[in-house]
């Protein structure tokens, strides 16, 4: 398990409020971060009041709920945050949210990094069909490292989004599973004894 969720450059590790509560405050006072996250202002927050809302967010956190924090592996930094919701069991279906707050680390392969540690984990463990994300369509770096982990373009929700004076697009990605197995060397059709040799190499 422990190197499933590991990649070149960082590791999903354990979601912990009062660790988050002191970064999400600080990641979100640089605006472009909370620019690209969110659709509308996000309000400024203590540490006090991130950590009260994360410790209720996580405790209410269902079986169909995974949260991670993203850390480097060569300091150990955080970095930033990720959730994975399963919306439909019975379809196997899941929707992907991330973000890197410390700007340091944008446009450096840490973010596709870090999907291609989670679809890893969400088609090998949890043997998931789908993951769908959506992105702004003023976000060309997020878009761009999407496609590189094998998203493809699926729809949009066209003028959503209100900003700058003009009106931009919410775009809708998704990659299934027999996608991210032939990207990763693993036939479409794979068996699960083929998989599991995969996932050893």
């Amino acid at each position: 398990m422990n190197e499933i969720l590991k990649g070149k450059f960082v590791r999903l590790a354990a979601f912990d409020p009062e660790e988050m509560s002191k970064a999400f405050p600080r990641w979100y006072r640089n605006s472009e971060y909370a620019r690209l996250l969110n659709m509308s202002s996000h309000p400024m927050q203590s540490s006090r009041a991130a950590a009260k809302w994360m410790e209720e967010e996580v405790g209410e956190m269902s079986v169909a709920s995974y949260f991670f924090s993203i850390r480097t592996l060569a300091e150990d930094t955080l970095i930033g945050e990720l959730g994975l919701d399963v919306v439909d069991w019975s379809g196997r279906d899941a929707f992907v949210g991330l973000g890197i707050g410390e700007p340091d680390y944008w446009s450096k392969g840490y973010g596709t990094d870090v999907m291609n540690v989670l679809l890893r984990y969400a088609f090998m463990e949890l043997h998931l069909k789908r993951v769908t994300l959506t992105v702004f369509e003023y976000n060309p770096r997020a878009i761009r490292s999407y496609e590189k982990a094998g998203f493809r373009h699926e729809g949009r929700l066209r003028q959503m989004l209100n900003r700058e004076g003009r009106r931009w697009d919410n775009l809708y990605m998704g990659i299934l599973r027999e996608e991210w197995l032939e990207l990763n060397g693993a036939a479409p059709g794979a068996t699960d004894q083929d998989e599991n040799s995969w996932k050893q190499n």
